[in-house]
């Protein structure tokens, strides 16, 4: 525990006189002219938790489909090697990211990070005591300075906008310490919070908000017209239920009416039928009074259709198909065709999604120790969600292997063939021929090698000729020989005490 500006400063785990850190460094976040250098999550996470995310239908439907799905995946190690990713691999250092804390998962990890990053733009964790540690994004504050001016005045201290700032520190503060705006009013009060340093600290921000450097945005921000007319439009309906249950009407009393009379009867009206249980009452009206239907049906309280439009809107902020999540507008005419449906499907996992879990990785990365020369990926092979990309890249792999083996068959080097397919570029097999050609890759046939081949067939034929005629036992074998080899059947002779024959008979 240390001393600023007077007052006690909690620093818990941390040593910070041994890492440099001065109680000067407090006063970036608790000098009294302080108005500009700090970065704050938005005082609106509560707000986004309890109204959007458990009291709107929608915004939960959208938040649960990107959590469902961005939770299955796991964490592994990639080396790249040539400018081409490997093989993945695992080693124990890994084994945090699988077991986050006690009975915690990687899922459970990526379902928080999912949460806190659609409600506040942010995620943040840390390590403590060997487990993975959520910090509530509303009670971090992000320091942000140029480094060395910790001792300066805060009025000579550079802009935090300055080309020179970076993130100094991070600073939990569990008692909700909140600041209304990067602008607002000098801060005098904090009187406690734990210092992270950026290097221990997760810090997962996948949609970076325009007006600062180093914090990121809900994606519910855009959509908050939306949010609250959706809302209120269910708070219509249900009011329309409370209060009547039966189109709303006017009831008109007779100028005679006395006000006793008539607050008579507005109370037990109101008794008999007002309310959801009271729907379908008989109205008995005596002397005197007229009603009035102001609505004739139901069809009047139709919303289905400025309701779509708004879940719609809603969905395309979250980055997920409106089929996807059972929206009105998604389930209508060519949108539930299968080709349609596996294609919201596709942009969903590739265009939401994947870019998720790479900035996930990468985050989480600073919590882990990489391998030598690799860094943190993740691994979807055992994703459901992902089994039509699988059948995909069966298919893509197939046509790879084809055009490897035309490559190789027409005579170009086996490894320069798998460089030229898996880099698009045929550019690479320049120099690489073998000068091998046909299918069984034999050297390409000179005159000399024809000439011999040619020689060797004949003597084959021959061969077979001579022993074709000696076989038969009817003529000379020398004459046999002379016959062959000069093409002249006439100089075959006959054995003597042999019946005569047709050369040429025998000979075929």
């Amino acid at each position: 525990m240390f001393i600023s500006q007077g007052r006690p400063v909690r620093t818990y785990s941390h040593n910070t006189e041994a890492r440099g850190f001065t109680t000067s460094l407090w006063d970036l976040f608790t000098g009294p002219t302080l108005v500009s250098d700090r970065e704050l999550i938005s005082t609106d996470f509560l707000s986004y938790v309890h109204g959007a995310f458990k009291g709107n239908g929608p915004i939960f439907s959208c938040i649960a489909a990107r959590q469902m799905v961005f939770s299955e995946a796991r964490f592994r190690w990639r080396r790249f090697e040539g400018g081409r990713p490997t093989e993945l691999f695992g080693n124990q250092s890994l084994r945090i990211l699988e077991r986050p804390w006690r009975n915690g998962t990687t899922g459970e990890l990526l379902a928080r990070m999912e949460q806190d990053a659609s409600l506040a733009g942010n995620a943040y964790f840390t390590i403590r005591g060997g487990e993975i540690k959520r910090l509530r994004p509303d009670w971090v504050t992000i320091v942000v300075g140029v480094p060395g001016e910790e001792d300066l005045p805060p009025s000579e201290r550079s802009s935090p906008f300055d080309l020179r700032a970076r993130i100094l520190a991070y600073v939990y503060n569990p008692t909700g310490l909140q600041v209304p705006n990067l602008l607002g009013p000098q801060v005098s009060d904090v009187t406690e919070g734990e210092i992270l340093f950026p290097e221990e600290v997760c810090h997962y921000s996948p949609i970076p908000d325009p007006e600062f450097n180093f914090v990121g945005m809900s994606w519910l921000t855009p959509v908050a017209r939306e949010i609250e007319a959706d809302s209120q439009s269910t708070i219509h309906k249900k009011k329309f239920l409370e209060n009547a249950a039966v189109p709303n009407m006017a009831v008109k009393f007779s100028p005679e009416t006395s006000k006793d009379d008539f607050n008579k009867f507005v109370e037990k009206f109101n008794a008999t039928h007002k309310g959801a249980l009271n729907a379908y009452q008989p109205l008995f009206l005596y002397g005197g009074i007229d009603v009035t239907p102001l609505t004739h049906d139901f069809k009047q309280l139709e919303f289905t259709q400025s309701i779509g439009k708004g879940e719609s809107r809603i969905a395309a902020a979250a980055g997920v198909p409106s089929s996807w999540v059972g929206f009105s507008e998604g389930l209508q005419g060519s949108a539930l065709n299968a080709g349609n449906f596996s294609a919201a499907r596709r942009r969903f996992a590739d265009g939401t999604i994947r870019p998720l879990w790479r900035m996930a990785a990468a985050s989480l990365e600073t919590l882990v120790r990489p391998p030598e020369g690799a860094h943190l990926w993740y691994d979807t092979s055992d994703i459901a969600f992902l089994r039509e990309d699988e059948t995909d890249r069966a298919e893509i792999l197939r046509t790879q292997l084809s055009a490897l083996n035309q490559g190789i068959m027409s005579g170009y080097e086996p490894d320069a063939s798998v460089d030229a397919v898996m880099n698009f570029d045929l550019a690479r097999l320049r120099g690489k021929h073998t000068n091998n050609v046909s299918v069984q890759m034999r050297p390409p046939v000179d005159a000399e090698d024809n000439k011999a081949g040619f020689a060797a067939e004949i003597l084959a034929k021959h061969a077979d000729a001579i022993s074709k005629l000696a076989s038969s036992d009817k003529y000379d074998f020398d004459s046999i020989v002379d016959a062959v080899t000069s093409g002249d059947l006439s100089r075959l002779r006959v054995k003597a005490g042999t019946d005569d024959a047709s050369p040429v008979d025998d000979a075929e």
